[in-house]
């Protein structure tokens, strides 16, 4: 017996009416301003083999200004990262140097979480 995948049929709505068009596309939240972002900066070591990272939680906008941003932080860190998911995950204990050039751009309400 063959399963059928039903990964695509989530949110799926059905129509008698010959004129109804699924609309699949989700809105991209807009980015709001450096100065009203409220981003907090923490380290974390779970779930990564007892590797550090820094994430960055809290940006509000685009997913590609989110990237925009992640690229800049980590060619300013010369390490490695990922941005997905609102979050901003840098390789390395620099959560110090984040803040600072999270600062520098105009990030004014960044924090730093945890201990």
């Amino acid at each position: 017996m063959s399963k059928k995948s039903k990964k695509h049929r989530e949110g799926v709505v059905y129509s008698t009416s010959s004129d109804f068009e699924y609309d699949d596309e989700q809105e991209e939240a807009e980015t709001l301003p450096p100065q009203e972002q409220r981003l907090k900066v923490r380290i974390e070591k779970k779930g990564r083999k007892g590797k550090t990272a820094v994430v960055v939680d809290g940006f509000v906008g685009s997913d590609q200004d989110l990237k925009d941003l992640a690229k800049e932080l980590k060619s300013a860190c010369g390490t490695g990262g990922s941005a997905k998911e609102g979050q901003i995950i840098i390789q390395g204990e620099m959560r110090s140097k984040i803040v600072e050039l999270l600062k520098e751009k105009g990030y004014s309400n960044t924090k730093q979480a945890g201990g």
